[in-house]
C-alpha cells in the first residue's frame, strides 16, 4: 500500500465518522461539553438543534440575523463563567460586554443594546460586584452600547462560584452584502486579526495552580466593532468572520471547513503568537491554535483583496499584527491542514477534551 493510499484511507475514515448522526453517548454532562470542541458540537447538534431546529438557528452563527420591517437585525446571547473573576487585563464584567459586542460585530452588525443577567452566590463580597458592574459600564461606554434591562438571582453558598453573567445583545446590520459560509470558495485568503491565545493562557496562569509566571501577559479582551467595521467598509470581498473564543482559531477554521465543504490550509509559521504565550503553552502542553482569544477574529477574504484587508486591519490598534495565515482549497473538503515549520503537513482537527475549562 502506497503512502497516498494510506492517506486516502485516513481521509475516508474521517469522512465516514463525520457523516454519522450526532449522538450524545455520555449519561452526564462533562466539562468537555462546554469546551467548544467535538463534545460541544455533538451536544449542540444532537440535543439543542434537534429540539429547537428552525432556519434562523441552523446556521449556528455567532448571532442570528432577523428581518423586521425594512431593518436587518442581529441577535446574540452568551453566558460567562470565567474563573477567576478578576484577571490581568480584565474581569468577568469586561469580558461579558466585549464578548457580546464581538459576536454582533463579526456578524456584520453595529451593536446597539445589551441585557445583563447576574447569578450571584451567597457570600460574594459587595465590593467585588461593584467592581464588576463598574467594569461593565465602562466597557459598554467604550463600545457605544447601552445596557437596557437585566435580572438578578442569588443561589446558596457553594452553588454559584461567586458570579455568573448572562447577556443578550442586539445590533443593526447596515452593510448591503451578507456574510455567510456559502460565500467561501477555494482560493480565498484566511486572516487572523492579531496574536492568538493571549486570553486563555492569561486565565490559566491567573489561577495560580501551575506556579508559572509570565510578565506583561494580559487578556486580549476588547471590543472589535470598530476594526470590523473598517474592514467591511474597505473590503467588500469579506466572506465570513468569526471571533476565536472557545476552542480557539483551530476550532473556527474547522467550523468553516465543514460548513463550506472546503479545505483550509494553514501555514504554522504565519500564525502570530506572542513569545510569552508560546512559551507558557509549551509548558502547559497545549497548542496556541486551540487557545481562546477574546479580542481576535478570523476572516475569510477574497484573495484579490487580502493585501487591502491586512493594510486596513494594521491601521487599527486591535489589528496591528494581523496576518494572512492560510488559504481555502477545494480538497480534502471538510478538513483543516497545517503546514508545519518542519516541512510536513498534518490534520488540525477539533479537540475532544477540554484543556482549558472555565476561561470565558
Amino acid at each position: 500500500m502506497t503512502p497516498s493510499d494510506r492517506e486516502q484511507q485516513v481521509l475516508d475514515r474521517i469522512e465516514r465518522a463525520r457523516r454519522r448522526r450526532a449522538e450524545v453517548k455520555e449519561e452526564r454532562i462533562t466539562l468537555a461539553h462546554g469546551a467548544g470542541g467535538k463534545a460541544t458540537r455533538t451536544l449542540v447538534d444532537a440535543l439543542f438543534l434537534e429540539a429547537f431546529r428552525n432556519p434562523r438557528l441552523e446556521p449556528l452563527g455567532d448571532a442570528a440575523e432577523l428581518e423586521i420591517g425594512c431593518s436587518r437585525l442581529a441577535l446574540t446571547t452568551d453566558s460567562f463563567v470565567v474563573t477567576p473573576l478578576f484577571f490581568p487585563g480584565g474581569d468577568i464584567g469586561h469580558l461579558a460586554v466585549n464578548g457580546t459586542v464581538n459576536d454582533l460585530a463579526v456578524s456584520g452588525a453595529r451593536p446597539l443594546y445589551l441585557t445583563a443577567g447576574f447569578i450571584l452566590e451567597e457570600g460574594l463580597p459587595v465590593a467585588d460586584l461593584v467592581r464588576i458592574t463598574e467594569s461593565m459600564r465602562a466597557a459598554a461606554d467604550a463600545a457605544g452600547i447601552t445596557i437596557v434591562t437585566g435580572d438578578t438571582k442569588v443561589v446558596q453558598r457553594g452553588k454559584g462560584d461567586g458570579c455568573y453573567v448572562n447577556t443578550a445583545g442586539i445590533g443593526v446590520v447596515e452593510h448591503a452584502w451578507r456574510l455567510g459560509m456559502d460565500g467561501v470558495r477555494p482560493g480565498d485568503a484566511v486572516i487572523v486579526s492579531g496574536p492568538i491565545g493571549d486570553h486563555g493562557v492569561t486565565i490559566m496562569l491567573a489561577r495560580g495552580d501551575l506556579g508559572i509566571e509570565a510578565e506583561n501577559l494580559v487578556s486580549d479582551t476588547a471590543p472589535l466593532h470598530d476594526v470590523v467595521d473598517a474592514l467591511l467598509l474597505a473590503t467588500p470581498g469579506v466572506r465570513i468572520m468569526r471571533d476565536a473564543t472557545r476552542g480557539g482559531v483551530a476550532t473556527v477554521l474547522n467550523e468553516i471547513a465543514r460548513a463550506a465543504n472546503v479545505a483550509v490550509v494553514v501555514d504554522e509559521d504565519a500564525v502570530p503568537v506572542r513569545q510569552e504565550v508560546r512559551g507558557a503553552a509549551e509548558l502547559l502542553g497545549i497548542d496556541p491554535l486551540y487557545v481562546a482569544c477574546e479580542g481576535r477574529f478570523v476572516a475569510v477574504v477574497d484573495a484579490a483583496e487580502a493585501d487591502r484587508a491586512i493594510d486596513v486591519l494594521r491601521d487599527h490598534p486591535l489589528g496591528a499584527h494581523a496576518a494572512v495565515i492560510g488559504r481555502v482549497a477545494a480538497d480534502p473538503a471538510g478538513l483543516v491542514l497545517l503546514k508545519t515549520g518542519f516541512g510536513g503537513t498534518r490534520i488540525c482537527d477539533v479537540l475532544v477534551g477540554d484543556p482549558l475549562p472555565r476561561i470565558c
